[in-house]
């Protein structure tokens, strides 16, 4: 399970100030403990798959700051599409959860799965741990790991979305989030004689995965900086221990390092 937190979703979101930032503050410190078995528990728990998750629910929650639909919910009153067949449904079932819930017939849909009385009382679904399970079972039902897994931010964006919107905004949580994730699997820390080195390895991303890249350019090695750490990277790593004696792993360690900087 890797290790993510409040802090890594602070790394995240965007920064508030005033009511924006207590609010943010309430939820993401609700969620902190409980982040990563929760993702865990729904098989969102590779680098790729969290990547994609916080790029998509940062943007969906308006940046962790929260867990309710802004609009009153009026639009959706008499909406038969969303099982809204009472008077009052529209604004009792508006969207809640960090992707939003909305309409009577999927209150009871995901009630039912997490065993929660969302039906009779909605509210709860603004409750942050609910919200996290909410988005995480609407990731499930459209099966968005499969997108997560080919780095497919657009395929992601419609399964989330329907359409486009925001796509920017998704992209640029998407690439902190993997920059986030850089720093927690870093990726481990090497002592050598010298320091130390960040060990790099296939599914690494960030700043150090740009080094790298630049430094393999450097050597000839037709490689794209693009900080993220992928088969072409992995190869051309190979190709240059191969090349000076090294041990042919794709691994980029402290002799790795060495060698590349000679």
């Amino acid at each position: 399970m890797i290790s993510v937190d409040g802090d890594f979703i602070l790394k995240v979101a965007p920064r508030f100030s005033g009511n924006k930032a207590a609010a943010q503050a309430r939820i993401v410190g609700a969620l902190s403990a409980i982040f990563a078995p929760t993702l865990d528990a729904y098989e969102i728990n590779t680098k790729l798959r969290i990547a994609h998750f916080m790029g998509q629910v940062t943007h969906e929650c308006a940046g962790f700051r929260t867990t309710e639909e802004f609009a009153s919910g009026a639009a959706y009153e008499g909406s038969r599409k969303l099982g809204n067949i009472q008077p009052g449904d529209g604004k009792r079932y508006k969207g809640r959860g960090l992707i939003q819930l909305t309409g009577r017939d999927n209150y009871r849909t995901i009630g039912e799965k997490l065993a929660l009385p969302l039906e009779d009382n909605p509210e709860i679904a603004s409750e942050p741990a609910t919200s996290l399970k909410i988005a995480c079972e609407y990731w499930k039902s459209r099966k968005i790991n499969s997108a997560a897994d080919l780095d497919d931010l657009i395929k992601a964006t419609k399964l989330v979305n329907g359409g486009l919107n925001g796509l920017e905004d998704r992209r640029k949580y998407l690439r902190m989030a993997k920059d986030a994730l850089a720093v927690i699997d870093g990726m481990r820390v090497a002592a050598d004689e010298g320091g130390s080195t960040v060990v790099l390895r296939r599914g690494s991303f960030g700043n150090a995965v740009g080094d790298l890249q630049e430094l393999l350019r450097a050597k000839g090695y037709d490689v794209t900086v693009d900080h993220d750490f992928g088969p072409a990277t992995e190869l051309a790593v190979m190709h240059f221990q191969k090349s000076t004696g090294l041990e042919k792993d794709g691994i980029v360690g402290n002799n790795t390092w060495t060698a590349l900087r000679s």
